[in-house]
């Protein structure tokens, strides 16, 4: 009876203990999962359901900076559905065969878009990033000198270099889109900066 009890509380110890080291070490992939799995559950989606389709026909280029994940679509009165929105650093395409076009591309041609909104925003960290910034980072973080002296021949530097006027970089990308020759001439093209905080929209001509 004694050594039943005592395998008992050494069990519980171990496997206690693990469950709480397992519950301090969760990701925070671990826990969006977890609450997808309620989210689900609770039939939260209903409320989102739409289709392909953007409502407004409108199609937006904008940055991936994490004040405007909710602050973009609520400044511009957009609910789930509206309009098809793509994002990357900086708003801005750095070729014709950017994957920001493919995008835009598919968009005008398989959805139905007829507007193009081109939306960068204030203190945006790509405006005076650069190549020269990234390399010591990266090689603290185990890319080899080789591979980027490599990658340096291969057009690494201009790739990774951002823009120094944001409302330079607005009216290049604007038109980029405007000229580029699988861009439709009757699809309406504009660009603006949001204010990061307040969501004020300011057009760029």
């Amino acid at each position: 009876m004694l050594i039943s009890l005592i395998i008992f509380l050494i069990s519980l110890y171990i496997f206690g203990g693990r469950t709480k080291k397992s519950k301090r070490n969760m990701s925070n992939i671990d826990n969006i999962l977890a609450f997808n799995q309620q989210f689900v559950a609770s039939k939260g989606y209903e409320r989102h359901i739409t289709n392909k389709y953007p409502d407004k026909k409108l199609a937006i280029l904008s940055c991936m900076d994490t004040r405007l994940s909710v602050l973009l679509p609520e400044a511009l009165g957009l609910k789930n559905g509206d309009a098809k929105i793509i994002k990357n650093a900086g708003a801005v395409i750095t070729s014709p065969w950017d994957s920001a076009v493919r995008s835009l591309i598919v968009a005008v041609y398989e959805l139905g878009v007829n507007e193009i909104m081109v939306i960068a925003h204030t203190t945006c960290g790509a405006c005076h990033m650069s190549y020269s910034e990234f390399k010591p980072h990266m090689l603290e973080r185990g890319i080899s000198e080789e591979t980027l002296t490599e990658w340096e021949t291969q057009g690494v530097v201009a790739w990774l270099e951002g823009f120094h006027d944001t409302e330079a970089s607005v009216r290049k990308t604007v038109a980029t889109i405007v000229n580029h020759p699988l861009i439709p001439k009757d699809i309406d093209v504009r660009g603006f900066i949001i204010d990061s905080v307040t969501g004020a929209l300011t057009e760029i001509q």
